[in-house]
């Protein structure tokens, strides 16, 4: 099996074909919520991702087909004065888990946060997801504080 990483071109049609169908994937799964996304969000993801200008994707393909997709955004560091790129979806076809195709793409969003001069990459990651969370505490991430006696950084949310 051939593994190749392809950075995402949001115009092109079987990228963004192929990023609907992996969203669609991590959104059906327990750990994306369990429900299928609407044809109508699969069709136009890549176009509105394409609206963003600090938005970038990566695809795994394996043989030819799509295996992984991972999606960033570029943020920025006020405390370093430098750019973060967040990892807001990491996901892994279900037919495709434990060939490492997680940590290739981190490896590419690696290559790309250091072209573009980052300080760090961030991520969020549910305390359940347990094979995730060996995963990315193997590439390198940990949790974040910034004085212990304050505790870790948490994600919330407010939907609106």
């Amino acid at each position: 099996m051939t593994h190749t990483i392809e950075r995402a071109v949001y115009t092109d049609r079987k990228h963004a074909a192929d990023i609907g169908y992996l969203m669609n994937c991590y959104a059906s799964d327990p750990m994306g919520g369990g429900k299928p996304l609407s044809e109508d969000i699969r069709a136009k993801l890549a176009n509105e991702l394409n609206k963003i200008p600090h938005a970038f994707s990566a695809i795994c393909y394996v043989s030819g087909k799509p295996a992984g997709l991972i999606n960033c955004f570029e943020v920025f560091s006020t405390f370093k004065c430098k750019p973060i790129i967040n990892v807001h979806d990491v996901v892994v076809a279900e037919d495709f888990r434990g060939q490492g195709i997680s940590h290739l793409l981190l490896d590419e969003v690696e290559k790309i946060a250091k072209e573009r001069n980052c300080c760090k990459i961030t991520l969020e990651v549910l305390e359940g997801n347990t094979v995730a969370k060996g995963s990315y505490i193997k590439f390198g991430f940990g949790n974040y504080e910034l004085d212990p006696a304050f505790g870790k950084a948490m994600f919330w949310e407010k939907e609106l």
